[in-house]
């Protein structure tokens, strides 16, 4: 599972796969009477990929229930947190957004974007193969003008959104979920030179990571202590993760005339309600760590 330079993937393998988990657990987080999401499309992936650990867990949770902070509930606040950013872009006016790395991602279907937006999905040819196929089977129909750019991001993306009828002029709402780690460090730091290129005046930026200086050895460890099952399965998601060096977000922006904001997955529970149960001292450090960025040029 470990990865190489220029892998490739498709929904049941590599990140292909945690893109599949996500999904899974966006799945049960609609499940849930307090649900902070709805997301009717999740459950559409899973069925159709048939990967046995994700449908068990569609078909009996219960494993994940003894896990610190029930884990499709940490992925709820993840979701929310994403949904809200480009809900409140589009009060602002902004109307292009950008998915970056958009996996089974559903908003262009799920949020109510407001008329002449546009909503570019940028991925790996396979994984937006596969959801294409997925949403025309059960005659989904996108709420904005959805765009899927079918392209690996340590290639040369922007001139393949530009391509798709994306307008650097104009603002923009980007978000990188769940992508950071799976980066190299090179494609990392052209990723943030990237979007600032593209971004026109009152573009939008929101980032989920582990936050710097974060040893991604100790969160295999945590893991290992703390999840009785792995929520992914057979997959040891920290093997797809790169270590080498890169910039930190935060100071990056920052020094190039962002805003930036801040929030950890605590204080977003606190945020939306969801009571956070007594965490032990080091995965609570660990959580803490965890950033939610938000970004305004």
């Amino acid at each position: 599972m470990m990865r190489t330079d220029g892998d490739t993937w498709d929904i049941v393998s590599s990140v292909g796969l945690t893109a599949l988990g996500v999904a899974t657990f966006r799945a049960l987080e609609t499940a849930r009477p307090d649900a902070l999401i709805r997301d009717e499309c999740a459950r559409w992936f899973v069925d159709a990929a048939g990967e046995p650990h994700f449908t068990g867990l569609l078909a009996d949770p219960s494993p994940l229930e003894n896990t610190p902070f029930f884990f499709p509930g940490f992925m709820g606040l993840r979701t929310r947190f994403f949904d809200d950013f480009f809900t409140s872009a589009a009060a602002a006016g902004v109307r292009q957004a950008v998915i970056v790395a958009a996996g089974l991602d559903a908003r262009a279907y799920r949020l109510d974007w407001p008329a002449g937006t546009t909503v570019y999905e940028v991925d790996q040819p396979k994984v937006l193969e596969f959801k294409g196929e997925v949403l025309a089977e059960h005659g989904a129909r996108a709420k904005a003008d959805r765009r899927a750019v079918a392209v690996d991001l340590r290639e040369d993306w922007p001139a393949a959104l530009v391509a798709a009828g994306f307008d650097p002029a104009r603002p923009t709402a980007w978000s990188t979920e769940g992508l950071l780690p799976y980066l190299p460090g090179a494609a990392h730091d052209a990723l943030f030179e990237r979007i600032d290129e593209l971004s026109g005046p009152g573009s939008r930026l929101a980032v989920d990571g582990f936050g710097a200086g974060t040893d991604i050895k100790r969160f295999a460890e945590l893991r290992e202590k703390y999840f009785p099952q792995n929520p992914f399965g057979d997959m040891d998601i920290a093997e797809l993760f790169y270590q080498d060096e890169r910039a930190d977000p935060v100071q990056w922006l920052t020094g190039r005339g962002w805003t930036v904001s801040l929030a950890n997955p605590l204080e977003l529970a606190a945020d939306y309600g969801r009571p956070v149960p007594e965490l032990p001292e080091d995965l609570a450090d660990l959580t803490r760590k965890s950033t939610y960025l938000t970004a305004v040029k």
